[in-house]
């Protein structure tokens, strides 16, 4: 078997889909056909169907491993090489090998099997992508934590999604499809709402979507293909700067509505010249705002030729159809060329070209760009042309003609070409025109002919006037020119420092958004804001391809401060155009100084927040611990009275009382102090495998038990925790739910597993009270946060801030839900612990550095600050205080 063999991928959106049962599908299908497959991994999860699938396959013997004295099983990648089938199914492609496997991840198992010219068929979730992880995250809430870089993915042949509809999942899962019965609910309740389905399904069809693309755009190069394909609509608007702007973006919004869901671009192209370019930038940003708000994209693309350069735009992103403008030029200007619209007209191909009229069709659009020239360069080029081309032509005219008008009509005729040219080119060809004109006149039409003489005193006279005439002629043509440059140029600098004025005005302080605005406003490749570190440079903010590092390789630069510059590359910038650098150098100080002042404003506000807390504190602390501090004080005073006999039972009951004050002010201190660790960060978990059916008898010691009904099953798996804050949280949720309950508290737990994502074990702290508004649920984190009907010197509302505190150390989650019924459920989401684990072993594997603390007085390394919070809305739950540490 030669060559590397073939990827192909099931996707699908959500555990539960149908991913494995189709790859198993595909395999039967291939075997049926006579091709050799083998089973390389799957796994069934006890799903019947998945399970029959599997029957008429042969299966490769899984690998055996064994980690801290457990047994695994993984694939056997020396084994499925060694058979040497066609085909390969294996499952899971982001699935993570036991730690001593030869590779940490199960595509790079794949990788091997591929290079040895097996093909592979392997199923993956959308969440499980890199580039996707953090978007799933904020969406489902749950981390994943196996992930499988996007490149292996896009490496793949074939990437065929597996798609379900989310109220269709849910019913396969409500049916028992998916999960175990005692799973469903918890499930279906968390990962698996309409909501998360829905996202993550739309996530996965763009994926697939964008990769479809990529293919399509890799066939087409591959065969030269340069028309476009109708595929998609794509519609392209060009933008000039103009004020017709507006009316083409809303035309071309209107097609792409009447076409469906199709692809919207705006592309301006802008000259090299940068400034001297004649498009207005207050019409381009104001245009940028407007397409981006009908759901289109903003480009802007470099090119000295606006047609080519278009047209290159259009067949790059595959184009369809183009809208542009009617030409603004007035009549005679038609003469330098077609202009943009038609040429792109001519050339567009199989692009449908939509020319749309507006009022401002031929009001003129002045004389164009000029650099060191007041002309751009391809009408200087033109007139060059037809100043050495025409003199000539009109000579040869004459002569071959045999028309001999007279001197007079011969002077008139060169002076109207010479007239042409400087109307064209400008000073220099027309002079040029003039001089070329002045010799063929003495040479062909002026007594003796063929000869640089001139006999007669009035032919001199007439020669000179002719030159006189052209050169004044030209210096006028020149000068108007250079003064309606001046002007255009004066008045894209006033609109570019206004749009600085007004973006400082409206608070707009983005350094990213700033420099894009550097690079198109100077038509640059890239822009850094560069500020001096010790002997070298730092890059503060960068955009375009390939910024510079250090400002002695920028080609053009801004002092922005003493230690900080604006490095620009691309071109050299003329000195005209250091006025607008220079502001714009001064913008991104003012952002950068805005920024730094944001942060400072910020830690202002952390430091206000911990003063705030004090206070609290102390206002907590002149009750709440007073309290259990007098009920001591009068036990032991009555105890030590020598005028009364007490006798044994009023001696047990005032040593119960002491006893039972001591241990509410062990609990309210040590609620302190975990709430000290956590707001300083100085945290250290000891993570282990923790049995929860351990663990919840120490949380319970602080309650009534006939107030808890616990249903946790024998036979969940361990989860990975810090015994020691995993208690004190627990005892926190708990006694908090059962202070505020109508009836019995019940604590619940139940392990979701689904295949190809990080499994999770959660326990629910469901309580039968009065319930949370929705808007106060996050408030009652917060410390020091006692809501409505809480009982004076109850607490100092600590107990659910340093529960979430210490859950979110151990890389837990905590969040409250509504209990159905009428009540708040805590859900507890914990990552189960790998079997065997030792203590102190982490997530990522490592061992955790810490030490055991018999009496359960943990810190966490917590980042952030956790203090405080808004002030707590409307309810009666607080974050009250465990009454005994665990």
């Amino acid at each position: 078997m030669g060559g590397r063999g073939t990827l192909r991928i099931y996707l699908g959106a959500a555990p539960g889909v149908g991913k494995t049962f189709a790859m198993l599908g595909e395999g039967h299908r291939r075997l049926s056909r006579g091709t050799d497959v083998v089973v390389g991994f799957v796994e069934t999860h006890g799903r019947r169907r998945t399970g029959e699938q599997v029957a008429g396959l042969e299966v490769v013997p899984r690998r055996e491993a064994a980690y801290r004295g457990a047994a695994f099983t993984e694939l056997d990648v020396d084994a499925v090489i060694a058979r040497r089938p066609d085909v390969a199914l294996i499952d899971e492609l982001a699935h993570t090998n036991v730690p001593g496997s030869r590779n940490a991840k199960r595509w790079q198992d794949i990788d091997e099997i591929l290079d040895a010219g097996i093909d592979v068929i392997t199923t993956l979730n959308v969440q499980h992508l890199d580039s996707l992880n953090d978007v799933v995250e904020r969406i489902t809430g749950v981390p994943q934590r196996e992930t499988v870089p996007d490149e292996v993915a896009r490496r793949a042949e074939q990437i065929e999604l597996v798609d379900m509809a989310p109220e269709a999942l849910r019913r396969r899962m409500a049916h028992g499809n998916v999960y175990a019965p005692e799973k469903v609910d918890a499930a279906l309740a968390n990962y698996f709402r309409v909501g998360n389905l829905t996202a993550l399904r739309e996530l996965a069809l763009l994926w697939v979507a964008d990769r479809v693309d990529e293919g399509l755009a890799r066939y087409r190069d591959q065969h030269g293909i340069t028309r476009p394909w109708e595929a998609r609509e794509r519609i392209v608007v060009g933008l000039t700067g103009g004020p017709e702007g507006d009316t083409l973006i809303r035309r071309a919004a209107r097609i792409a509505a009447r076409a469906g869901r199709a692809d919207l671009l705006a592309v301006h192209v802008g000259g090299s010249e940068g400034l001297s370019d004649s498009s207005s930038p207050g019409a381009l940003a104001r245009q940028r705002e407007l397409i981006e708000g009908l759901g289109g994209s903003y480009h802007q693309v470099i090119g000295d030729d606006v047609a080519t350069a278009l047209l290159e735009f259009m067949r790059g992103v595959n184009a369809t159809q183009v809208v542009l403008g009617s030409s603004r030029r007035r009549g005679w200007q038609f003469v330098l060329g077609p202009g943009v619209g038609a040429t792109v007209a001519r050339e567009s191909g199989d692009i449908d070209v939509h020319l749309v009229t507006h009022e401002h069709v031929g009001r003129g659009r002045g004389l164009g760009p000029i650099a060191g020239s007041p002309l751009s360069v391809r009408r200087r080029a033109y007139g060059w042309a037809l100043a050495l081309l025409g003199p000539g032509l009109i000579a040869a005219v004459i002569t071959l003609g045999d028309l001999r008008p007279g001197l007079d009509a011969d002077v008139l005729l060169f002076l109207a070409i010479t007239v042409g040219v400087a109307l064209v080119g400008g000073l220099w060809p027309a002079l040029a025109a003039a001089v070329i004109g002045f010799l063929l006149i003495n040479w062909f039409f002026t007594p003796p002919v063929h000869t640089f003489t001139v006999s007669e005193p009035g032919n001199v006279l007439a020669l000179t006037v002719f030159v006189a005439v052209a050169v004044a002629v030209s210096s006028v043509v020149d000068l108007a020119a250079r003064r309606s440059r001046q002007a255009a140029r004066a008045n894209a600098e006033a609109e570019t420092l206004g749009l600085l004025a007004t973006s400082v005005l409206r608070g707009e302080q983005a350094l990213p958004a700033l420099l894009d605005r550097v690079r198109e406003t100077f038509g640059v490749r890239s822009v850094a804001l560069l500020e001096r570190a010790g002997g070298g440079w730092t890059t503060v903010g960068a955009t375009g391809a390939r910024p510079v590092t250090d400002p002695d390789r920028a080609e053009s630069t801004a002092q922005v401060s003493d230690a900080m510059v604006l490095a620009l590359c691309g071109r050299v910038l003329p000195a005209s155009d250091q006025r607008v650098l220079s502001a714009f150098a001064s913008q991104a100080e003012a952002v950068l100084q805005w920024r730094r002042l944001a942060e400072e404003a910020a830690r202002a506000r952390r430091l206000a927040e911990g003063d705030r807390i004090r206070t609290a504190l102390l206002a907590a602390v002149s009750h709440d611990l007073r309290t259990p501090l007098a009920s001591i004080k009068a036990g032991v005073s009555s105890l030590r009275a020598t005028d009364v006999e007490w006798g044994p039972a009023d001696e047990a009951e005032l040593l119960a009382s002491i006893e039972e004050s001591a241990d509410r002010l062990d609990g309210l201190i040590g609620n302190l102090l975990d709430l000290s660790r956590l707001e300083t960060g100085v945290v250290t978990p000891l993570i282990g495998p923790v049995a929860l059916d351990e663990a919840l008898p120490a949380a319970l010691l602080g309650v009534p038990l006939d107030r808890v009904t616990v249903d946790v099953p024998e036979s969940l798996v361990p989860v990975r925790a810090d015994p020691g804050l995993l208690e004190r949280a627990l005892a926190n949720v708990i006694e908090n739910a059962v202070r505020h309950s109508g009836g019995p508290v019940l604590v619940t737990a139940s392990e979701l597993r689904a295949p190809g994502e990080p499994d999770r074990v959660e326990v629910r702290v469901a309580d039968r009270g009065p319930g949370v508004p929705d808007r106060a649920k996050e408030h009652i984190f917060a410390p020091f946060q006692r809501l409505g009907d809480t009982p004076k010197g109850t607490g100092v509302g600590l107990g659910l801030a340093v529960a979430r505190g210490f859950v979110e150390a151990m890389g837990g989650t905590l969040h409250p839900e509504d209990t159905p019924g009428g009540g708040l459920t805590m859900v507890f989401g914990l990552p189960p612990a790998a079997p065997g684990g030792p203590p102190g072993t982490p997530p990522g594997g490592a061992p955790a550095q810490g030490r055991p603390d018999p009496m359960g007085d943990h810190g966490g390394d917590l980042g952030g600050d956790r203090g405080g919070g808004p002030a707590a809305g409307p309810g009666r739950r607080d974050g009250e205080e465990k009454g005994e540490t665990a």
